[in-house]
């Protein structure tokens, strides 16, 4: 599988243009944007990101993964735009 890591995402708002406005963790065969956190509880903001990720990147199928869990599959939210 082709898989990207610390792949830059360019940010185009008007006028301002920047190459590298954000960082996707990794992106899965093109199409797939995983975000990973290994934090204590996952808030609104990290679900905002991995869906402001998938617009600017034209994916429709993004994974939000938080490590800091007992269980994994406790951890991986799937994220469908």
């Amino acid at each position: 599988m082709k898989v990207e890591k610390q792949k830059p995402l360019p940010l185009i708002y008007k006028e301002v243009h920047l190459d590298a406005g954000y960082r996707l963790d990794l992106l899965v065969e093109d199409c797939i944007v995983v975000e990973i956190k290994s934090i204590e509880v996952l808030a609104d903001i990290h679900m905002a990101q991995i869906l402001t990720y998938l617009k600017l990147s034209k994916c429709r199928l993004g994974l939000l993964a938080n490590f800091n869990v007992l269980h994994l599959k406790d951890g991986i939210k799937r994220v469908i735009i």
